[in-house]
């Protein structure tokens, strides 16, 4: 049998051994299940093994699908009220200091003549990939620390910040004021949608969300994917990228659906997305890794390790700001998990080489710089996690 003609057959498969793979400790911390689907994806590729070629479905179930689910799991587990005040405070300043540096490095980077494309390599080196480590802090038991949630502030920070200001630069499908305006306006929608949903309430319709939580219908969670399709599909018709709506999307049903009481929903969410939709992403993510233009340009091989270094500096640099907030020993780890690159690179430098403004050899640098971070630093910051965890009784 030809598995090439069975590309989800593949997915899945690579997300079994990699979950297995996960259990496996290298050191003192596992590989994140993220990392293994991205390695498998680069390996069984069309430009490695060429066990899976990209087909229209396959494409659309990782860029869109894929990512969308992502996003919206990060929006559904940002609970506003754990790092409102200080952590959100602190998330926005950092990002606008990671925008400045981006800026300044964009500018020099503007000086070789191979990289044309300033505003594209600086938004794309303020992205932070929240939906990559959370579940990685989920796991590790820190998601509900005070280290947990500075570190989900700013990644929100860096998770939707780019996401809005490339929708406005970017992409406008109207002028900037329109944009604005209609930026302003699904902002207001989505926070129309929370307030309805929390507040009415009605006991019959609760009685039937809760019959449909354990029957064959399962309302609850085709409600939420049908908001999640419904603000995807509104982002894009005014001009904005779609991970923008599915991060509105998991951000109304996260908060009408806190509390022990809806684990059960939470539960199943989770299986849908990070069970199938997400793998697909992160494989896909691996296959489109174009390591023909990356491999074959010597200055693109050089520039790999530059960007990689520049995510560190940008996102990471921010970190002074917390040294009232964050022990010593968790700052390091702090600026790792915040310098994790979005999948919105992914998306950035194809905007770039689609409009002509980056060539696909750069464009397949500052991917693979941002595929090495989600490979490198997610895990490097756990090690440092467990080390400093190991050093504390000791030091008591």
């Amino acid at each position: 049998m030809d598995l090439s003609n069975h590309p989800v057959l593949i997915v899945m498969a690579i997300a079994v051994v990699s979950s297995l793979l996960a259990e496996i400790r290298l050191g003192t911390v596992p590989v994140p299940v993220v990392v293994w689907e991205i390695v498998f994806g680069i390996a069984l590729g069309p430009q490695v093994l060429g066990f899976v070629r990209t087909d229209k479905l396959l494409e659309w179930l990782g860029r869109v699908v894929g990512l969308s689910a992502l996003v919206f799991m990060a929006g559904m587990d940002l609970d506003l009220q754990k790092i409102k005040g200080r952590p959100l405070s602190l998330a926005v300043r950092g990002w606008t200091v990671s925008l400045a540096l981006a800026v300044s490095i964009a500018g020099l980077l503007h000086l070789l003549p191979s990289v044309h494309a300033p505003i594209i390599v600086g938004l794309a080196l303020t992205t932070t990939a929240l939906g990559t480590f959370l579940p990685i802090l989920c796991d590790s038991g820190k998601l509900d620390s005070k280290f947990g949630s500075f570190v989900v502030a700013a990644g929100a920070a860096g998770e939707f910040g780019p996401v809005i200001v490339v929708s406005l630069l970017l992409t406008p499908v109207f002028g900037a004021w329109q944009e604005a305006a209609l930026t302003l306006g699904f902002v207001a929608i989505a926070f129309a949608a929370a307030r309805i949903a929390l507040g009415l309430r009605p006991p019959k319709f609760l009685a039937l969300l809760e019959r449909g939580m354990h029957s064959s219908t399962q309302l609850p969670v085709c409600i939420s994917l049908l908001l999640l399709a419904s603000f995807d599909v509104l982002s894009e018709r005014i001009g904005l990228e779609a991970v923008f709506g599915a991060f509105a999307a998991g951000m109304v049903v996260g908060l009408t659906n806190r509390g022990e009481a809806n684990r059960l929903f939470r539960e199943k969410m989770e299986a849908i997305c990070f069970g199938f939709f997400v793998p697909f992403f992160f494989v896909m993510s691996g296959i489109n890794l174009d390591l023909r233009s990356l491999l074959q340009s010597p200055q693109s091989m050089l520039l790999l390790p530059v960007f990689l270094e520049f995510f560190l500096v940008v996102r990471g640099t921010p970190v002074f700001l917390y040294r009232k907030d964050v022990a010593r020993e968790e700052r390091w780890p702090f600026a790792l998990y915040s310098a994790t690159a979005s999948p919105m690179v992914v998306a950035i430098a194809s905007i770039g080489v689609r409009t002509g403004h980056m060539r696909s050899d750069v464009a397949a640098a500052l991917v693979g710089a941002g595929l090495l971070s989600v490979l490198l630093f997610p895990s490097m910051a756990g090690s440092l996690l467990s080390r400093g965890a190991r050093a504390a009784p000791t030091s008591n």
